[in-house]
């Protein structure tokens, strides 16, 4: 009958919860049972009388109290005090219930080589001790009349050696079969779990996919608009009112649409670190600088005048000099330098880092450093070649598409 689950926790907190404890009760249960015999059983029974009697009785159970922490010690200690009770006349009432216990527990805890010679440690001792009990007499009742033979004792003990045995494997299927299902129920329930969260990501990866549509949309409007509208402002003032007044409605529903698009996006825990700013163009002299002072020899050269860029463009620039010149100095050797070069033009910007030393194993397969480099720079429409240098060395190239800035679309109409 399952235990009703108001039960359970209080059965957890219970002072029998512990195996110590749980087993200490055991051993008092019988210890109780054996005293109650010793009152009432008649002398032919064998039960033994008197206090040395109630004290071998308490201490032959010893064994019962710590058998699911030293087992195999108290198996042995078990088949000793067995042994030890064909010496003395005077009977050990509670052995046989701590050999009946100790044979379940080997059988029940064990696997079933240790079990069969755990029980046979326990059961061999009893049947030697049967045997010089007889051959002393000590089988003997007071008019001369044996309580039990040699052989029903023989029979007795091989059939409770059975049962035991048997009653303890059954225990412990159940009990491995009862794990095994329990252990296939958290894997089901973590496989659920998974594929759930899955679909919960394909799922918000399709709404940000289409969302980014939306936004994509309504920013192409917000730019036709305002070329539109710059382009009449000074001809047609209604028609220019009425594009700024389109362009205000669209910009706060592509807000909208983007705070949705970042909501799907968001970590559900965001460390410290990701809610800094991001570095940019500003950090690469940093870069360099820290380089330098970590022992690779490096220097910044820049061509053309600098603009600004976006801060997608920057944080772009600014993780592949940081990749770059972390595999420089990873790879690159003593006796290296390595460079950064960024040159700034009308159409494009690119950046190339390069270096003079060993660079990587050419059998080496290309890490998740470069490819991160190749889908940044992918984003923004640029190409990006790396490998090895003619002269030694490795070189990185990133080249990136610049848009055009207001005051050359307007020199272009």
């Amino acid at each position: 009958m399952p235990v009703p689950s108001w039960l359970q926790p209080m059965l957890r907190q219970a002072w029998w919860s512990t195996p110590l404890r749980a087993d200490a009760a055991l051993a008092a249960s019988i210890l109780g049972v054996v005293y109650l015999l010793m009152l009432i059983a008649p002398p032919g029974w064998g039960v033994g009388s008197g206090w040395y009697a109630a004290f071998l009785a308490a201490v032959g159970l010893i064994p019962v109290v710590f058998r699911r922490i030293y087992l195999w010690p108290m198996g042995v200690l078990c088949a000793i005090m067995t042994l030890g009770s064909a010496a003395e006349e005077t009977s050990w009432a509670s052995l046989g219930y701590a050999v009946l216990v100790l044979a379940y527990t080997f059988a029940a805890y064990e696997s079933w080589g240790r079990a069969v010679v755990g029980s046979l440690l326990l059961w061999v001792p009893a049947l030697i001790s049967l045997i010089i009990a007889d051959q002393r007499g000590y089988l003997d009742a007071h008019g001369g009349e044996q309580v039990i033979t040699v052989a029903a004792g023989l029979m007795i003990n091989g059939v409770s050696a059975v049962v035991i045995f048997l009653i303890g494997r059954t225990v412990r299927a159940r009990r491995e079969v009862a794990q095994a299902l329990k252990d296939r129920a958290a894997a089901a329930e973590a496989g659920q779990q998974a594929h759930a969260e899955q679909a919960v990501a394909e799922e918000r990866r399709r709404i940000a996919r289409e969302l980014h549509d939306v936004v994509a949309h309504h920013v192409s409007v917000i730019s036709v608009m305002a070329t539109g509208a710059r382009r009449v402002l000074k001809h047609d003032y209604d028609a220019a009112e009425q594009a700024l007044s389109t362009i205000e409605q669209t910009s706060r529903t592509t807000l909208r649409e983007l705070r949705r698009l970042l909501f799907l996006l968001r970590i559900e825990a965001e460390t410290e670190s990701e809610l800094t700013p991001q570095p940019g163009m500003d950090g690469i002299r940093t870069l360099v600088d820290q380089v330098r002072e970590a022992g690779l020899p490096a220097h910044l050269r820049i061509s053309g005048e600098p603009y600004p860029l976006d801060p997608g463009v920057s944080l772009t620039a600014y993780r592949i000099v940081q990749e770059a010149l972390t595999n420089a100095l990873k790879h690159a050797g003593g006796q290296a330098t390595a460079e950064v070069r960024m040159g700034f033009s009308a159409a494009e910007f690119t950046i190339e880092i390069f270096d003079t030393g060993n660079g990587p194993a050419t059998t080496s397969t290309p890490g998740h450093g470069l490819l991160g480099m190749r889908e940044r720079v992918a984003v923004y429409g640029g190409t990006l070649r790396t490998g090895p240098r003619p002269g030694g060395g490795f070189r990185v190239y990133a080249k990136i598409p610049v848009e055009s800035t207001p005051a050359e679309v307007e020199a272009v109409a």
